[in-house]
């Protein structure tokens, strides 16, 4: 199994035409992901990559049976294209966009409220279930089948974790790039629910930064009901207070996001931290008996 997406996902590609949604097009088809159409408006008609291209969303679910949104839209007129997705019915959607007006998000969130729509980012890689589909840019040789869940806030880190789980023959599940703007679709505990209730993920590695209190939270949701192995890391951990770290939600404020107190609360939570990225493929797989 995997969450959200497999190999019946049909992906409508918003902002197809531009050259980030061309490229990014060209390999999720590479890897076969069913890119079943593109959206930009007023090139309705045309084709990428053997793509067809409309003009509105509703006209790809409509004409495509696309199921699932992957956006390349420019930060301006993201927010419009996530609410566009979600009032076509889409039950995901993938934002890669960064730099979304905080405001605009606000509005996306509120809107987000009464639909069936599960947002991924902005500001994200996306969504990868090895050996199906992915959906984003998540670079699909690093990943193999198999039982590891990955949550990240980080799309970098991401990539490191999930080639060292690889190489130490730890394959993955499903893994997620939640994002790392201030206001975001879905949260670690949204994808810890879902990954719970799936057979085929034996544990879980979640990737936090600095920032925020959403790691915090993780923790006790994982404390008081999550019964799987979960090893986790924290990036930031010498980052000066109130200074932004590259992600836009990564900045300690107001006492809030330290490093130091989100390994604490993990561990509390009887979480293996590893403190060192570069171990954490070996500390997975101690933690999972594969050594």
């Amino acid at each position: 199994m995997s969450i959200l997406v497999d190999e019946n996902t049909r992906v409508v590609v918003q902002g197809i035409t531009g050259r980030e949604g061309a490229f990014h097009t060209k390999q999720m088809l590479n890897y076969g992901t069913v890119v079943a159409a593109g959206v930009t408006p007023g090139k309705g008609g045309k084709q990428v990559k053997g793509v067809p291209v409309f003009n509105t969303v509703y006209e790809a679910v409509e004409k495509e049976s696309a199921n699932v949104s992957c956006i390349f839209v420019p930060p301006p007129s993201a927010g419009d294209a996530i609410m566009e997705a979600a009032s076509a019915g889409l039950g995901v959607i993938v934002c890669i966009t960064e730099g979304i007006p905080i405001l605009d998000m606000v509005k996306v969130a509120s809107f987000l409220k009464d639909k069936n729509s599960v947002l991924i980012g902005p500001n994200c890689p996306g969504i990868i279930s090895p050996g199906k589909t992915k959906v984003g840019i998540m670079p699909g040789p690093i990943h193999k089948p198999g039982g590891m869940a990955v949550i990240s806030r980080s799309g970098t880190l991401t990539y490191e974790v999930v080639d060292q789980l690889t190489r130490a023959g730890l394959g993955q599940s499903t893994c997620i790039g939640i994002g790392g703007d201030p206001i975001i679709g879905t949260t670690f505990i949204d994808h810890l629910k879902r990954f719970k209730d799936d057979p085929e993920t034996k544990g879980v590695v979640l990737i936090g930064e600095i920032g925020g209190t959403t790691e915090e939270e993780a923790a006790e949701y994982i404390r008081k009901e999550f019964d799987k192995p979960v090893i986790a890391f924290i990036a930031g951990q010498t980052a000066p207070p109130g200074r932004r770290m590259g992600h836009a939600g990564a900045i300690i404020s107001g006492g809030e996001g330290k490093a130091e107190n989100k390994i604490k609360a993990l561990e509390d939570a009887g979480i293996t931290v590893a403190l060192d990225l570069g171990s954490l493929g070996k500390t997975a797989s101690k933690i999972m008996g594969k050594s």
